[in-house]
C-alpha cells in the first residue's frame, strides 16, 4: 500500500492541539487594519478550531497528522 500523501497547503494552515482538536488562524487580520477597532483585533488573535463538519475533511487531506 503506498503512503498517501499530506496536502501541504492544509498542512501549512492547520496544526493540532494536544487534545486533537484542530487549530486554524482566523481571518480578517491580514490588511486593512485602521479602520478595524482595537477590540476585534485583539479578538482575532485568539486561537479558532475547525467546526465539527469540516474536521473530517481536514483529517482527509492531513493523514499522518
Amino acid at each position: 500500500m503506498p503512503k498517501l500523501k499530506t496536502n501541504r497547503g492544509a498542512a501549512k494552515r492547520f496544526s493540532f492541539s494536544p487534545s486533537g482538536r484542530i487549530k486554524r488562524s482566523q481571518a480578517f487580520k491580514r490588511h486593512i487594519l485602521t479602520k478595524k477597532t482595537s477590540k476585534l483585533k485583539r479578538s482575532l488573535r485568539s486561537v479558532a478550531y475547525v467546526c465539527k463538519s469540516d474536521v473530517s475533511s481536514v483529517r482527509a487531506m492531513m493523514p499522518y497528522s
